[in-house]
């Protein structure tokens, strides 16, 4: 500031990448108090080395360079200022800042896709239990051990037979969680990226069979018995995919895009 300006050029500080290997170094040499002590002495290396070059830009002299500046053609002009009204728009309006997802599928469309679901996950359980145990009975049983504490007890001829109990209780867990896996479907799906078919249909049921899978254990010890996973997986699939498959059939409904969260989530009411 004390010396005469000049009109062709600047001097400005020397361009060095010494401060980011100090930060990487002091970052390194943390790291390595939790990790391993290599971590700790790269990063001891590293925090010298961009500590010396840093003092070398100042010490014993400033390290600078002269730039010099553009000719007076190829400046920008100065801003002249203009008073004019501005259009502000609201969310949604011509397309603007639009929420995600624009459209989606009303929650009721959940009921659809989980009838169809259960109808085919129940006609692999039971394709499963004629061909291989030769009963149609037996996954049913071993549904209704989930509620009825009995069926871990049952003999392989007794679950191969019809029991009314048992056959309700099936029906019921059954129509119960094909519901509400339905509905998760229905308000879930719209918010999954492109191909929801493959989400619902294949991702979900491979994370389900997983969580069942560890804790069937504990939740079912009879179907963890008798269980045979490449059906169990059939099973879950083929509900994902007819699930799905009758959400998407549903028309969607566009989505309140110039209301606000608390408007769109109930909590407060517009005029």
């Amino acid at each position: 500031m004390t010396e005469p300006h000049d009109d062709r050029g600047i001097e400005l500080p020397s361009p060095t990448a010494s401060p980011l290997y100090f930060a990487l170094g002091l970052s390194l040499l943390l790291a390595g108090l939790v990790t391993h002590e290599l971590v700790s002495m790269v990063g001891a290396a590293f925090f010298v080395l961009g500590a010396v070059g840093w003092w070398r830009q100042v010490l014993p002299q400033e390290s600078e360079q002269w730039v010099p500046l553009q000719s007076e053609a190829e400046r920008a002009r100065p801003v002249s200022p203009r008073r004019a009204a501005v259009d502000h728009l609201t969310a949604g309006e011509d397309r603007h800042r639009m929420r995600l997802p624009v459209e989606v599928r009303p929650i009721s469309a959940g009921l659809p896709g989980a009838a169809a679901g259960a109808v085919a996950m129940a006609v692999v359980a039971c394709t499963y239990g004629l061909v291989v145990e030769g009963s149609l009975w037996l996954p049913i049983n071993l549904l209704a051990g989930i509620v009825l504490p009995s069926v871990d007890q049952a003999s392989p001829e007794q679950l191969r037979s019809f029991h009314g109990l048992a056959f309700g209780l099936a029906c019921g867990a059954h129509v119960l969680l094909s519901v509400s896996v339905g509905l998760v479907y229905a308000t879930t799906l719209p918010m999954l990226p492109s191909r929801p078919l493959l989400w619902g249909g294949i991702a979900a049921p491979l994370l389900w069979t997983g969580v069942a899978w560890s804790v069937m254990g504990l939740v079912n010890p009879a179907l963890e018995q008798y269980v045979s996973w490449p059906w169990f997986v059939a099973s879950q699939i083929a509900f994902g995919l007819a699930a799905g498959w009758a959400i998407l059939r549903v028309a969607p409904v566009a989505t309140s895009q110039s209301l606000s969260l608390a408007e769109r989530a109930g909590i407060e009411a517009g005029r």
